[in-house]
């Protein structure tokens, strides 16, 4: 099978990458702008195999699309192309629209007239796998899950746009017949994540005694989901998922934002014995909340469980300490991350929207 996959770079794109490339014979082209968060550093496993292809290209560039599809003739896209960081979405919403709407028609819109025009043995396998987000769900009180039939009340501008794109998809699979899976994953964690994200700047900023941000009182809930597990559901559920579907794919780790905090602390505390920021924790700084942020997410994941056969093989407790190793281990990586734009500075109090 070959397998377009837009966003390849990023970090559950990489990780989904690397696992076709070492674990099946699948050939994979990596489609990815390498904006900010994009790193082909994360794939330099796999770059040199012969069944890997790079293309630089946005899915905003119909045309480039186009041309990419005519010269690769894909048998699936699993698109994870998007504008993906809450706080960002508040300071600059443009960006998702942009990107988040407007480039998941582009692709939808060459992926059905690419599909259409398949002859019929290539037609019928054909797949089309959207990956999206809890967050479109809005947020939960303190008992309950999201499931598959929850309705959407996404609260942020990335949301909102994530939600679109849902929307779009399902209606291609309606309208046009288009054969569509959609996924919608909770918080993602491990190697290579780009350190605007919870874990990776607080693994960095502690390494460096640097104040450890924790938005409001620190007590929104995520579901912990390891990108690796993540992986091998998406590749799954774009090989055996029913066509028209959704699957919620979840870690069942539910933790507080502080107590994730205070955990990379003390595994720090661990790894790092000779320190001179130990404890850790007495870096943790209470910060202003983020603007309409969420308190809850909870994902119900019985149904990949029961009709694929999928569970995550990472607990909270293992996967957490896997990943604060590989970020001691790969000081090159981040430092090259972070010799880019982000300098891990406050995002998301959306100031820089009404300015």
């Amino acid at each position: 099978m070959k397998v377009l996959v837009t966003g390849g770079a990023g970090f559950i794109g990489s990780a989904v990458i690397r696992q076709y490339i070492n674990e099946t014979n699948h050939e994979v082209i990596n489609l990815d702008a390498l904006t900010y968060a994009g790193n082909l550093e994360s794939l330099t496993e796999v770059s040199s195999s012969s069944r890997y292809s790079f293309e630089h290209a946005n899915i905003c560039d119909i045309k480039a699309i186009e041309k990419i599809f005519k010269q690769y003739q894909p048998d699936a896209i699993m698109h994870l192309a998007a504008e993906s960081h809450v706080d960002r979405s508040i300071d600059g919403p443009a960006d998702f629209i942009q990107t988040n709407i407007v480039g998941t028609y582009n692709l939808l819109d060459v992926s059905r007239k690419y599909w259409a025009c398949l002859e019929s043995s290539k037609k019928d396998k054909f797949r089309f796998h959207h990956v999206s987000t809890d967050e479109v769900y809005g947020d939960l009180d303190e008992s309950g899950f999201f499931t598959e039939e929850t309705s959407y009340e996404p609260s942020s501008p990335y949301s909102a746009s994530k939600a679109s794109s849902d929307h779009l998809v399902r209606a291609w699979y309606r309208t046009y017949g288009l054969p569509v899976v959609v996924t919608n994953c909770s918080n993602n964690y491990g190697a290579y994540q780009f350190p605007e994200k919870l874990i990776p700047l607080v693994t960095l900023n502690a390494l460096e005694g640097k104040p450890l941000p924790v938005y409001g009182t620190g007590e929104q809930v995520r579901d912990w989901l390891h990108v690796d597990d993540h992986a091998r559901a998406l590749r799954l559920v774009l090989e055996k998922g029913k066509l028209g579907e959704t699957y919620n794919i979840g870690g069942h780790n539910e933790k507080t934002n502080l107590d994730v905090v205070k955990t990379i602390c003390s595994i720090l505390d661990e790894l790092v014995p000779d320190s001179e920021f130990k404890p850790h924790e007495q870096l943790i700084r209470f910060v202003t909340d983020r603007p309409g942020h969420d308190v809850r997410y909870a994902i119900d994941a019985d149904k990949i469980a029961r009709d694929l056969g999928w569970l995550p093989e990472e607990t909270f407790e293992s996967g957490i300490k896997k990943t604060i190793r590989w970020y001691l281990d790969n000081s090159e990586w981040c430092q090259h991350v972070l010799d880019g734009s982000y300098q891990r500075e406050r995002l998301g109090t959306g100031m820089a929207a009404r300015s």
